[in-house]
């Protein structure tokens, strides 16, 4: 008889942003009347920069004439785009990544999902709490986990992010072998220093571990003394693999394009103790299981990286941290301590309260959506995540709403 994948049996009943859209839409049918203002998942509002735009339309054409028409196109990505990633975002921070180890994907969720089907099922893992969900859960789904006992998974070393170490947490006295970090984090927005981030280096040569540095929000970082790419970190070639994302610099969340490094120089090693390149184990697997991003929107995010497009991406980042900015004030006039939305489009707020309840009074009382934080992980208790991405009039309104039902 044909049998389950019995480890999906041990992940909670529903995804969390799941959850969420179930309650939000319980209300609404409810109340038609009452208008809700989302500042939930991390969804973007605005339009796609118009250099976007323009190259979508110049690509879609090329796509209608026999000479310039493009079939299936490199899994890896076209060099175009992976050429200028290199050249825009690593060289100018002194990074040392080569073009043939970008490559383009769908998204980072995807990216961060199917890493992981690379390496052994029995490593140590080590997570940080509150995180991003899909970095446990597929996790469980492989296998790497025993049950969830009390809202956490046996086998996981859990990196506690709390009021107390500003949501950055220190490299762990017990060993690992594959460790998630997030800077700027989602969902705190906390961001981790020079020092910090070489620490965890550090603690990876120690243990020959791997990093997995999701950096889907560097281009909110305002701050000059925070590395935007761990790669930024002496020796992190050696140790780590980096995510980057278009959906919250440009606006890529319904277009879909991506790309994660993996330097030639990272290892890792089977039963034996004997070395395999990593690169070329994702390179395998990527150009298996993937067979690429389309022509249009590769030459999309390729502009990007045009004057136009770095000016109109910062117009949009910029935009949103504006709104973060105004979050973070209208929550800190409240008498709530809170952290990000100075270098990340999230604010994390210590509410002090059971977080799915102040979920519930925020949306039934100022018809507003945050995310509670208890869903992010067992440190997340307490708190709830704001996000920036709306229109302003909308993050205007809903604050209003915030103060009138908190007052």
């Amino acid at each position: 008889m044909i049998r389950i994948n019995e480890h999906y049996t041990k992940l909670k009943a529903s995804y969390l942003f799941a959850d969420i859209a179930k309650r939000v839409s319980a209300y609404v049918a409810a109340n038609p009347s009452k208008p809700v203002i989302r500042l939930g998942i991390g969804d973007v509002t605005e339009p796609l920069p118009p250099v976007c735009i323009e190259a979508l339309h110049a690509a879609t054409d090329e796509m209608a004439r026999r000479e310039t028409f493009k079939g299936y196109g490199p899994e890896q990505g076209y060099a175009f785009l992976r050429e200028a990633v290199v050249q825009h975002e690593f060289a100018p921070r002194g990074c040392h990544v080569e073009a043939d180890e970008v490559f383009i994907s769908d998204g980072s969720k995807c990216d961060c999902g199917n890493l992981q089907e690379i390496f052994s099922t029995d490593l140590r893992l080590a997570i940080p709490d509150p995180v991003y969900p899909v970095y446990v859960d597929t996790n469980v789904m492989a296998g790497r986990t025993g049950a969830n006992v009390e809202g956490r998974y046996a086998g996981i070393t859990y990196l506690d992010s709390t009021p107390a170490n500003g949501y950055v947490p220190a490299v762990p006295t017990t060993p690992a072998d594959l460790i998630y970090l997030c800077f700027p984090n989602n969902p705190t927005g906390a961001v981790a220093t020079r020092a910090q981030l070489a620490a965890w280096v550090a603690y990876a040569k120690q243990h020959r571990a791997i990093i997995l540095f999701d950096a889907a929000y560097e281009a909110y970082i305002r701050d000059p003394q925070i590395p935007h790419s761990i790669y930024e970190i002496e020796g992190a070639r050696d140790v780590a693999i980096e995510f980057r994302s278009y959906s919250k610099i440009a606006g890529f969340t319904g277009t879909r394009c991506a790309y994660l490094v993996v330097p030639k120089t990272l290892q890792a090693y089977d039963a034996a103790g004997q070395p395999h390149s990593v690169h070329a184990l994702w390179n395998r697997r990527h150009s298996t299981k993937f067979n690429g991003v389309a022509y249009p929107i590769q030459r999309a995010a390729a502009a990007i990286y045009t004057p136009a497009g770095q000016q109109q991406t910062r117009a949009l980042t910029d935009f949103y941290l504006g709104n973060a900015r105004l979050i973070r004030e209208a929550v800190t006039r409240l008498g709530l301590s809170c952290v990000g939305g100075d270098n990340a489009p999230y604010v994390w707020v210590n509410t002090g309260l059971d977080s799915w309840a102040f979920f519930d009074r925020l949306l039934q009382q100022a018809q507003v959506v945050c995310t509670p934080g208890a869903g992010f992980g067992r440190c997340g208790e307490g708190h709830v995540r704001i996000s920036a991405f709306n229109s302003r009039a909308n993050v205007e309104q809903a604050l209003a709403r915030i103060a009138a039902a908190l007052a």
